[in-house]
């Protein structure tokens, strides 16, 4: 009875070649081939550390068709390993099918860990890493980018964005107009690199500092931001209150919608009626 191989995911660094662990080195020592997103950027990674493994492509374009001839080497009882561009595979990085293909066949898959640029960037952030939630990169078109905003604009926990260094202004301007100019946010840029930089500003303040520095608009860049807070006390309106509101005030008169809004909200009519007024002011 043939016994299958092991795929190991292996994180390799971000930048700083010295956050390789032993484990990882001794593991891509050993294996028979190595999956890599990029054949040529991991030829260097592991010429600098003298290994001499094989390498093979694995990136989005190919995987699936790549996966099933990789999951038969695995099948046949050789051992591989998967790494990325940099930091840990399948994190906006490919990965995802050979993994789920690998566990589907009854493939061992171990986790070599290591360096995670949206680990790493938390870590040092100083916003509340009890919760958080990670987005990856939003779309690149405006309009794609500042639906999925908006769906997050009351989320609690921390958000976490990948970005690109030519969108980085465009993605901050929308959050701060959807977020608001005074949510806290951090940059974390070229993380473990020669010019690293963590820089923490409010949103309105984040956004002038990067349009006014074309540095801060290069190299690889994580954008954290804090989760939303409600409102406390009867000053509080939620987005569902705003939404009965914005509803009413389509169909009725301004200060019937704010009545029929209380009633349905049970939101003080007065406060209602004020949001009214304020609606009613940016649509003249």
């Amino acid at each position: 009875m043939s016994v299958s191989g092991t795929l190991y995911v292996v994180a390799t660094p971000i930048g700083n070649l010295e956050d390789i662990g032993a484990r990882a080195l001794r593991v891509l020592r050993e294996v028979a081939l190595i999956a890599a997103e990029d054949t040529r950027h991991s030829a260097r990674l592991l010429q600098h550390f003298g290994i001499a493994t094989p390498l093979v492509a694995c990136h989005e374009h190919n995987e699936r068709d790549q996966g099933g001839r990789l999951v038969g080497r695995l099948l046949a009882g050789e051992d591989l390993a998967l790494i990325s561009d940099a930091g840990t595979p399948l994190i906006s990085d490919p990965g995802y099918h050979l993994v789920r293909n690998a566990r589907a066949a009854g493939v061992r898959v171990v986790p070599v860990p290591g360096a995670c640029a949206l680990i790493a960037a938390l870590s040092a952030a100083g916003l509340a890493s009890d919760r958080f939630i990670f987005e990856g990169f939003l779309p690149a078109r405006a309009a794609g980018r500042r639906q999925r905003l908006q769906a997050l604009v009351e989320e609690p926990r921390t958000l976490i964005f990948y970005e690109a260094p030519h969108r980085l202004l465009e993605s901050l301007e929308d959050m701060r107009v959807l977020f608001g100019d005074d949510r806290p946010a951090v940059l974390a840029r070229e993380l473990t690199k020669a010019f690293e930089t963590i820089k923490g500003a409010s949103l309105g303040e984040l956004c002038a500092w990067v349009a006014a520095d074309s540095n801060q608009q290069r190299g690889e860049c994580v954008l954290l931001i804090e989760g939303w807070q409600a409102p406390v006390g009867e000053e509080a309106l939620s987005a569902e209150a705003l939404r009965v509101l914005d509803l009413l005030l389509a169909e009725l008169p301004l200060k019937r919608a704010a009545a029929l809004a209380a009633e349905i909200t049970g939101v003080r009519k007065n406060l209602l009626y004020q949001q009214a007024l304020e609606r009613h002011k940016t649509m003249d």
